[in-house]
């Protein structure tokens, strides 16, 4: 973790706008929700966006992953990692794959499928651009939704890991930490 406690700890649940605790029900609500819950209207507006990045998203459930994991470890947003490695395994990717997102697009395991999308993955993350070269990959799997869906969960997970690094927001108990070298 960047930072060892939260900058704006989370709110508890009775301390929640109604909308927003209604919005998630009885279950558990994750620290990062009870952090953003400190702007609602914010909250509210990026929940339909994230909603369409993560469960209507035009990529596979695997890319998707492999790319949110990629930005993760790019942008050193443990928390990030750590949510989403337990969804990327929901998703078919394995321990060993996971482990690998860190080796980045080089590593001779992927295919070449899943190296451009992490190439397209560094260069989005490093300077907001894909270079032609991998975008001519990446035209060789995806069509145009999902080319725009691919930068876009590329930016909206940018700015997620922006934000839970900056304001904290701290490990669930029992979260997948960063694999240690």
């Amino acid at each position: 973790m960047r930072l060892a406690k939260p900058r704006l700890e989370p709110l508890q649940a009775q301390d929640l706008d109604p909308d927003i605790r209604e919005t998630f029900g009885d279950g558990p609500i994750l620290n990062i929700f009870r952090t953003l819950a400190h702007h609602p209207k914010l909250m509210k507006r990026w929940l339909v966006f994230g909603t369409h990045i993560l469960a209507k998203n035009t990529l596979s459930a695997r890319d998707r992953e492999l790319a949110i994991l990629r930005v993760g470890w790019l942008c050193k947003a443990e928390y990030e990692w750590a949510q989403h490695t337990a969804i990327a395994l929901e998703s078919g990717i394995d321990e060993a794959e996971i482990e690998r997102v860190t080796l980045g697009p080089d590593a001779a395991e992927w295919s070449d499928k899943e190296s451009a999308l992490l190439r397209a993955t560094d260069e989005l993350v490093a300077d907001a651009f894909v270079q032609d070269a991998t975008w001519q990959s990446l035209c060789g799997f995806y069509d145009k939704e999902q080319l725009i869906d691919l930068v876009f969960t590329v930016g909206q997970y940018n700015l997620v890991s922006m934000a839970l690094n900056t304001l904290g927001v701290q490990l669930e108990d029992g979260a997948q930490r960063f694999p240690r070298s």
